[in-house]
């Protein structure tokens, strides 16, 4: 039974709107009420940017040469096949009440780096994705939040020979150019609700940027693997489930579901932000009742996980 007094739309109402389709990219400087993180977490070997005026930081950023990173890591049968150096952008448009990086949500308060670092960083693991059949993951944050640096990675990556994913809301679809979607080998699609209004609650953005964005990836025949989060009282109604397993089934490129239990790792880390953490008390559904939902997905001819 979902408890309608969480609600994500909350949290957006001191914030500047993003519209689905813009640009989303970040501004160089901080704002004053913005949650500070210490500079270079989890970016451990690699350089930071050089210096930069303002105007050259912007046109940097531009041009796509440079962007605003959280951190990175090496992992394996996660964010895709094989072992894979997962990216994590910074900066988000939703926000999620189970998310589980609220220290990404704001780009300005990432490090920037180049794409030069990234890419040469990749290029040390290249045996090792070789071998493992992985690749590079960029994640988030919403890494269609700064497209250009985005475009950048993705080219580099492909021009390597590695194999690329990207994770995301589908939110900023729009900023996903048909050369992005080409050097794009498999895309991690977050369907967080079915319905509207659960959408709208949960994330406090509207749904349909996110059908739409799956649509278009179907139709160019881009490999979807989609990730539905259970959360109990948010997202676990059986008519909501039912909504978000009849959007995927219209994608014929869908490869894979994924039925995520929500975790209370997270709950730490919101409150070391400061930040007001609406699922503190929330029980993480049982083996059982996550199974449950997965055959509600499998019910509907979709290979779920």
């Amino acid at each position: 039974m979902a408890d309608h007094q969480l609600d994500a739309r909350k949290y957006l109402v001191h914030e500047v709107k993003v519209g689905e389709g813009s640009t989303g990219e970040y501004a160089p400087e901080p704002l004053e009420d913005e949650i500070p993180r210490a500079a270079g977490k989890g970016l451990d070997g690699i350089a930071k940017a050089p210096q930069m005026t303002r105007h050259e930081h912007i046109e940097a950023v531009r041009r796509g040469e440079v962007g605003s990173l959280h951190s990175w890591e090496l992992v394996t049968a996660m964010d895709g096949p094989g072992t894979r150096m997962t990216v994590f952008f910074a900066g988000c448009p939703l926000r999620c009440l189970y998310c589980h990086n609220p220290d990404t949500l704001h780009a300005r308060e990432g490090t920037t780096v180049t794409a030069e670092a990234i890419l040469d960083r990749m290029s040390r693991y290249k045996a090792v994705f070789n071998v493992s059949n992985g690749g590079v993951t960029f994640s988030g944050g919403e890494p269609l939040m700064q497209p250009a640096f985005l475009a950048n990675l993705l080219r580099g990556a492909t021009e390597m020979g590695i194999h690329t994913a990207i994770d995301t809301s589908g939110f900023l679809g729009r900023n996903l150019t048909d050369q992005m979607m080409a050097d794009a080998d498999l895309f991690l699609l977050d369907v967080k609700s079915g319905l509207p209004d659960y959408y709208e609650r949960t994330t406090g953005r509207p749904l349909q940027p996110t059908i739409d964005f799956g649509r278009r990836l179907s139709a160019a025949n881009k490999e979807i693997w989609a990730r539905f989060v259970l959360v109990p009282g948010l997202t676990d109604d059986v008519a909501n489930v039912e909504a978000a397993a009849a959007i995927m089934k219209e994608w014929t490129s869908l490869s894979r579901v994924e039925v995520l239990p929500f975790h209370q790792m997270a709950r730490d880390k919101w409150a070391s932000l400061g930040m007001d953490y609406q699922l503190k008390d929330v029980v993480p559904p049982s083996k059982e009742h996550t199974e449950h939902v997965r055959e509600i997905f499998r019910s509907h001819g979709l290979n779920t996980f």
